[in-house]
């Protein structure tokens, strides 16, 4: 049973194109390019999120759902490419809900937040998350020597199959998505968007688990 506000939802198309996982790199680069700024932005919002709870208890709702426009984004381009590679439909360049795309995310927006948790919960709070996210996405080891995350290998893995299979494994489905599911929970608290502790749980498959929120 879910009960976190942030709810990531995916389906796995049915047909899946065998080998064009092997250049998405190359057709998700202008999505990269504009999430780049749009990242800057989120960073930069954040901070004035941060001014505006410690001042009034409250996300800005205009400030909140830039950022989640900004997440949703970045959760389209993840899934088609090496996020998850569990689409060949191009994400569309919105900041928008788009139902209709195999990949969904929302978060409830919070009416009331805490001023003081506003202070260390995006540090302090997080810190045992950002070691189990870390391992899961992957970060810079030594000088420029990248380490690859689990859920890239995962990803890679399944792509290999379904290059000589033609089918995408559906255990490797599951995990992969219950791994971006932490992912963007931690990523929500840590932004001040929710004073909901994310679990220390990894819900698997598609669908959130029943019981999450109906936003």
């Amino acid at each position: 049973m879910s009960d976190s506000p942030v709810r990531l939802d995916a389906r796995l198309d049915e047909h899946l194109s065998p080998g064009l996982w092997l250049v998405k790199w190359l057709l998700a680069i202008p999505h990269v390019i504009v999430l780049f700024f749009l990242w800057i932005a989120f960073f930069v919002v954040s901070v004035v999120a941060l001014v505006a709870i410690l001042v009034t208890g409250r996300y800005p709702r205009p400030l909140f759902d830039f950022n989640l426009g900004v997440l949703r984004w970045s959760w389209r381009v993840g899934y088609y490419a090496y996020g998850a590679l569990g689409t060949d439909r191009y994400p569309p360049f919105s900041l928008a809900p788009h139902p209709d795309y195999p990949a969904t995310l929302d978060i409830a927006y919070p009416e009331h937040l805490s001023r003081g948790l506003a202070l260390v919960k995006w540090w302090l709070l997080a810190i045992p998350h950002y070691v189990v996210v870390a391992f899961f996405v992957g970060g810079e080891a030594q000088g420029t020597h990248w380490n690859a995350g689990l859920i890239l290998v995962l990803v890679v893995v399944a792509g290999v199959v379904l290059l000589f299979t033609g089918r995408y494994p559906k255990a490797l489905f599951d995990l992969v998505i219950g791994m971006q599911r932490w992912v963007f929970r931690v990523t929500a608290y840590a932004a001040l968007m929710t004073d909901e502790y994310p679990p220390f749980r990894l819900d698997q498959g598609g669908a959130e688990p029943l019981g999450g929120p109906v936003l």
